[in-house]
C-alpha cells in the first residue's frame, strides 16, 4: 500500500470510525497520525515525531493568544455584560413585530466580539433571552432558533478562536483575518434580522410586540453596551494600527477587559475564578484539537496525500469552480457531524494546496470555510448550538430547537453564494 492510499484510508476509514465512538477530535487525530506516521516511517521515528511537535508546539509563543482571547470573553461572561448588551438592544428594537428576536441576533453578533464561541454565546443568551421572548409570547421554535443561529456569530465575528488557529495553522496574519471577517460577520447579521421580519410578517402571532421604550430609556440604556464596543475597538484598531501584535493584542484586552469590569465594580474573587476555570477548560479543548491536528498533518505530509491530491487536480484539468464546489459541499456535510474548529484542523492541511494550486485566495477560503463550517453549528445530526440551546431551555424539546434553526438556513445559503460570487467581500480589508 503506497502512502497516498495509507492517507486516503487514514482520513476516510480510521478517523471515521473514531469519531462515530465519540472520541474527542483531538485525541482522533493524534491517534490517527502517530499510527498511521508509524506505519509508513516506523515506530522509532513516529514517538520522535510525536515528541518533537508537541515540544515545539506547546512552548509557540505564538499559540498563548488562545488563552488571551478566551479569558478576555470570559470574564465578560462571568461579569455579565452579555445581560447588559441584550438590555440595549431590546430597548432600541424590542417594540417591532419580532422584535425581542431582532435584539437578541444583535446581541448575540455583539458578545460575539469578545467571545469568540459558538457554544458559549448559545448558552450565555439562552440563559439572558429565551425567558424575555418566553414571557412575551414568542412562538418557542422562533426563540430558540433565534438563540442558536444568532450564536454562530460567535466563530465568526472577531476575535475568534477558530480564526487564529486557522492563521497559525497556515500562517497567514490573524489581523487580517479579524478584518476579514468582520464584513461577513455583518452580512450574515443582517440576513438573519431579515430572516425574523419575514417569519414574523408571515405568521403574526409568533412575535409579538414588546414594549415601547421612549427616547430617554433607550439612551439611557446605551452604557450597557459602552463596554464591549470600547474593548472591540481597543483590540481592533490597535492590531489594524500595528499598536502591538495578535499575542500583545490578546494580553491588552485581557486586562482592559479586567479594568472595565472592575470599574463597572462587577468584578469579584467569584468572577474571576470563574472566567480562570473556564479559560483553562476552554484553552485545554483547543490545544488538544491543535496537538491533534499538528500530528495528523505531519501524517498527511509523509503520505504526501495533499500534494498528490493537488496535483491530480492539475492534471485532470477540473474547473476550479467545480472543485471549489465539492469542497464547500464536504465541509457543509462535515460541519453537521462535527466541530468547526476539528474539521478546519482536519481539512485544511489536505484542501490548502490544492487550493493555491488553483489560484484561489488563501485569505477569501480560509474565511469562507469557516462559514460554512459555522453553518454545521445548526444542522443535524450534530448542530452543537442546538444542543446547548434545548439544555438551557429545559422545557423546550431539541425537535423544536433544530425547527427553529432550520429557517435560517436560507440566511447562510445567500450569504455563501454572495461571498462566492462577490470574494472581494472577504478580501477588501486585505
Amino acid at each position: 500500500m503506497d502512502g497516498v492510499i495509507t492517507g486516503i484510508v487514514g482520513v476516510i476509514g480510521l478517523i471515521l470510525v473514531l469519531f462515530f465512538t465519540r472520541m474527542p477530535v483531538g485525541i482522533a487525530m493524534g491517534v490517527v497520525g502517530a499510527v498511521g506516521f508509524a506505519h509508513v516511517v516506523g515506530f522509532d521515528a513516529a514517538v520522535s515525531m510525536v515528541a518533537s511537535n508537541l515540544w515545539t508546539l506547546f512552548s509557540s509563543y505564538g499559540l498563548s493568544v488562545v488563552p488571551f482571547f478566551v479569558f478576555m470573553g470570559a470574564i465578560c461572561v462571568q461579569a455579565g455584560v452579555s445581560r447588559r448588551l441584550y438590555e440595549t438592544a431590546h430597548a432600541w428594537v424590542g417594540h417591532v413585530r419580532g422584535g425581542i428576536a431582532m435584539a437578541t441576533i444583535l446581541a448575540c453578533a455583539a458578545f460575539s466580539a469578545i467571545c469568540g464561541s459558538n457554544a458559549a454565546t448559545a448558552a450565555t443568551m439562552s440563559s439572558v433571552a429565551l425567558p424575555e421572548m418566553r414571557r412575551y409570547g414568542y412562538d418557542p421554535a422562533l426563540s430558540t432558533g433565534v438563540v442558536a443561529s444568532g450564536a454562530t456569530l460567535g466563530v465568526l465575528i472577531p476575535p475568534s478562536v477558530v480564526l487564529i488557529v486557522i492563521g497559525l495553522a497556515t500562517g497567514q496574519s490573524i489581523s487580517t483575518l479579524f478584518l476579514a471577517s468582520i464584513v461577513p460577520g455583518i452580512v450574515i447579521t443582517l440576513l438573519m434580522l431579515v430572516t425574523v421580519w419575514i417569519l414574523c410578517l408571515w405568521f403574526k402571532d409568533w412575535g409579538p410586540r414588546g414594549e415601547r421604550h421612549g427616547l430617554k430609556d433607550r439612551i439611557r440604556a446605551l452604557p450597557g453596551s459602552l463596554e464591549m464596543f470600547i474593548l472591540f475597538a481597543f483590540v481592533m484598531i490597535g492590531l489594524y494600527l500595528g499598536w502591538f501584535t495578535p499575542t500583545e493584542a490578546g494580553a491588552a484586552g485581557s486586562f482592559f477587559a479586567t479594568l472595565l469590569v472592575a470599574i463597572r465594580g462587577n468584578l469579584s474573587l467569584k468572577v474571576m475564578k470563574e472566567a480562570i476555570f473556564d479559560t483553562v477548560r476552554t484553552s485545554a479543548m483547543i490545544y488538544i484539537v491543535v496537538a491533534g491536528a499538528v500530528i495528523f498533518g505531519r501524517f498527511l505530509a509523509i503520505t504526501r496525500m495533499p500534494f498528490e491530491l493537488a496535483d491530480w487536480v492539475a492534471t485532470m484539468e477540473f474547473s476550479p469552480y467545480l472543485v471549489i464546489s465539492i469542497m464547500f459541499i464536504l465541509y457543509i456535510a462535515g460541519g453537521a457531524i462535527m466541530d468547526a474548529l476539528g474539521l478546519l484542523m482536519i481539512t485544511i492541511p489536505i484542501f490548502f494546496p490544492v487550493i493555491k494550486g488553483l489560484g484561489f485566495d488563501p485569505l477569501w477560503f480560509s474565511i469562507i470555510v469557516t462559514v460554512i463550517t459555522t453553518f454545521g453549528a445548526i444542522t443535524p445530526p450534530v448542530g452543537i448550538n442546538t444542543f446547548v440551546v434545548a439544555s438551557v431551555a429545559r422545557n423546550v424539546d431539541l425537535e423544536t430547537v433544530i425547527k427553529g434553526t432550520l429557517f435560517f438556513v436560507p440566511a447562510y445559503i445567500v450569504a455563501i453564494i454572495l461571498f462566492t460570487l462577490f470574494p472581494g467581500l472577504l478580501t477588501c480589508f486585505s
